[in-house]
C-alpha cells in the first residue's frame, strides 16, 4: 500500500496558506532551534491542524539544509510544542 508523501499531504490540506508567516517562523524557530510559541501563534497552530503541523515538520527533513538534524529529537520537540499549545489553549487564563 502506497503512502502519501509529505508534499502531497501539504498540498491536499492547503497547509501552506493556513498560517501567517510570522507564526510559521515562530513555530519553526521553537521546534528546530530554541524558544517558545506565543499564545497568539499557539491558537493559529492549533487551527492549522496536527496533519499540517506534522507533515511540514517531516518535509523539512527532506531539505538538504537540515540533513544533519536528529529526526527523532525534532519530532519529539514538535510533539512537545504541539502539546504545550494544546494545554495553553485548553486551560483557562488566570484572569478568567
Amino acid at each position: 500500500m502506497a503512502t502519501k508523501g509529505n508534499d502531497q499531504i501539504v498540498k491536499e490540506n492547503n497547509c501552506e496558506t493556513k498560517m501567517c508567516l510570522p507564526c510559521v517562523l515562530e513555530a519553526f524557530t521553537a521546534i528546530f532551534k530554541t524558544g517558545s510559541i506565543s499564545n497568539k501563534c499557539c491558537s493559529k497552530l492549533l487551527v492549522f491542524g496536527k496533519v499540517c503541523h506534522s507533515s511540514l515538520v517531516k518535509r523539512t527533513f527532506e531539505d538538504p539544509l537540515f540533513k544533519n538534524l536528529n529526526p527523532m529529537a525534532i519530532i519529539a520537540k514538535s510533539i512537545e510544542k504541539w502539546n504545550n499549545c494544546l494545554a495553553l489553549i485548553d486551560s483557562p487564563s488566570p484572569s478568567a
